[in-house]
């Protein structure tokens, strides 16, 4: 159900789909569903609070490392990680619009949780100077959409491997924040 959820409001947006559709895509009456979820945002909800806690789980720890190889490894997975999953990205990005308040200020809350950990990084960087950047919480916005948006474009066997996008995007955030 949350394959056939995720796949249907990644291609046709949450508010155009059905429970009626989910249930159909997975086989059942629409009334089973309701076994499984609540309702339609509840589903998207968990769709969403799953990749983020995915995301949360598998952001590298890295404290043994200098704050450029800490930007680098964080570069390098972000791509990698939202490459393998870009219906769970689309999603996560695009239909926060569609959750309740309450729902939506618990994913903006881990949401946070990750921005912080870059955050953290560049303010790192930042109080050793080997980041040149005026303001932690801005540079972390704009890198992450710099990354996040590879996955509006980057396909596999294009002209450049998933390892030369990741080569390109740490040279360009490398020279973003002056490291």
């Amino acid at each position: 159900m949350r394959t056939a959820a995720l796949q249907l409001f990644a291609e046709h947006g949450f508010a155009a789909v059905s429970m009626r559709q989910i249930a159909s895509a997975v086989g059942v009456q629409a009334g089973a569903l309701y076994n499984y979820t609540a309702d339609k945002q509840s589903l998207l909800f968990d769709l969403m609070k799953t990749h983020m806690q995915d995301v949360l789980a598998a952001v590298p720890d890295t404290p043994h490392l200098t704050p450029t190889q800490q930007l680098e490894a964080f570069v390098r997975f972000h791509i990698a990680f939202h490459h393998r999953r870009p219906e769970e990205v689309f999603i996560a990005y695009m239909e926060l619009r569609n959750l309740t308040p309450d729902n939506f200020e618990i994913i903006e809350e881990l949401r946070r949780s990750y921005e912080a950990r870059l955050q953290g990084i560049l303010a790192r960087g930042i109080a050793s100077d080997d980041f040149a950047v005026e303001d932690a919480k801005i540079a972390t916005f704009a890198v992450i959409a710099m990354l996040t948006g590879v996955n509006t474009w980057f396909k596999e066997g294009g002209r450049l491997s998933l390892a030369d996008v990741q080569d390109q995007y740490w040279h360009m955030v490398r020279k973003s924040v002056g490291a």
